[in-house]
């Protein structure tokens, strides 16, 4: 009985452990995933991304806004320039901003091609 029984273990045994052999080495991932792809396409379109890429590249803003805060408005400031005009200013959480304007204040941006800020500078108090 007990001969029949160490056969039996090891008919057991053997293929439980070549099932979680070839288990464990197909469980690898390869080099690059589909979602690791698919995460780096996300990244590379936020505003964030295009504006790091384009000022490592040397890519020169597109205008220069200097004037006088007439509105704040949720994600933009409203500025009137030595023309006259009005100019408004859109701005998020990749704006650098070097603090905070207020009604009144003048202030120099720079925008990029599509109009919004990269940075944002006061200039009162700065004597400029």
């Amino acid at each position: 009985m007990l001969p029949m029984l160490t056969a039996c273990r090891y008919a057991v045994v053997l293929p439980a452990m070549l099932v979680l052999a070839a288990g464990c080495t197909q469980s690898r991932l390869p080099k690059h995933s589909s979602q690791e792809y698919l995460g780096m396409g996300i990244v590379s379109g936020t505003l964030g991304e295009q504006q790091r890429v384009a000022l490592c590249a040397g890519e020169p803003s597109s205008m220069s806004v200097v004037g006088q805060v007439q509105a704040l408005e949720g994600g933009a400031y409203l500025v009137r320039d030595a023309q006259g005009h009005e100019v408004r200013i859109p701005h998020d959480e990749n704006t650098r901003i070097d603090r905070p304007a207020h009604v009144g204040d003048r202030i120099q941006s720079w925008l990029d091609r599509h109009g919004r800020a990269v940075l944002i500078r006061n200039l009162d108090g700065t004597g400029q």
